[in-house]
């Protein structure tokens, strides 16, 4: 008689077998539709890295809301200062996909340096004005009345500073200013706390200051006249973004809100 050898645990095994691979599978296929919603998610997601002069600040941050809403899924971040310091720190190496500057000479640091992938195109100009405190207390109305006055104004290594010496050299005001301020933020500053007679501001910011301020015109034969600059950077991670950003502010869009905020036409 032959014998019949009973394997229990092998028909077992042969038995909880298919169910096991389809666990197997199961666990696989959750772990890989995790790992491709995570990489889409993330492709989804772009960050926009903007420098721009300090007298943008009201009107870019405006363009990035519209912006952000015209990309879902594109965080635009940018960070305001004195054009001259920003141009040297992308340079230097700072993170940046797009610069705009307050004058030529300043985005022309970077252009020298080959970092710029495309030419900068001018996307905007401004002039100069004065502010004062609201009562005005040193009686300012004119650029000549600076003679006398305790003026702040821009450093002479920023846009709104060269801008300011070649005002009040037009004016024939010998008189120097209290302080330097390494931006033109930083002039509006002293000016609304009180800690200055006037300052030299561009009409933009004048604008924006709205009746924390006192604004008095500079004529035209005295006042000089700052092209702003646009580009992107070479080496950009987001290089079409980058160059869609640059479209968008010389759009009529982009236009319009710098009309609105007192720019002039590039």
């Amino acid at each position: 008689m032959t014998q019949v050898r009973y394997d229990g645990g092998r028909q077992d095994r042969q038995r909880h077998a298919p169910r096991r691979l389809a666990a197997l599978l199961c666990v696989l296929s959750v772990l890989l539709t995790a790992a491709c919603s995570s990489s889409s998610g993330a492709s989804t997601k772009s960050k926009l890295t903007l420098v721009a002069a300090s007298s943008l600040t009201g009107t870019f941050t405006k363009l990035q809301s519209i912006f952000e809403k015209q990309h879902p899924g594109v965080s635009v971040v940018v960070s305001f200062g004195s054009s001259t310091t920003l141009a040297e720190q992308v340079v230097a190496g700072a993170p940046a996909d797009v610069i705009a500057t307050a004058d030529k000479a300043s985005i022309g640091i970077v252009s020298q340096k080959h970092l710029l992938s495309h030419a900068p195109v001018k996307f905007a100009t401004n002039t100069m004005a004065i502010v004062t405190p609201p009562d005005n207390p040193a009686g300012v109305h004119s650029v000549q009345d600076l003679s006398h006055a305790d003026f702040v104004m821009c450093d002479l290594t920023a846009p709104c500073g060269a801008a300011a010496q070649m005002v009040l050299r037009a004016a024939g005001v010998t008189n120097r200013a209290r302080s330097l301020e390494v931006d033109v933020k930083s002039v509006l500053s002293k000016v609304t706390l009180g800690e200055a007679d006037a300052g030299l501001v561009y009409v933009t910011d004048a604008q924006a200051a709205g009746k924390s301020v006192a604004t008095i015109a500079i004529p035209a034969n005295l006042n000089t006249v700052n092209p702003y600059y646009i580009a992107p950077v070479k080496g950009s991670g987001v290089a079409t973004l980058a160059k869609q950003w640059v479209s968008f502010v010389t759009s009529l869009t982009g236009q319009k809100v710098l009309r609105a905020a007192k720019f002039g036409p590039p």
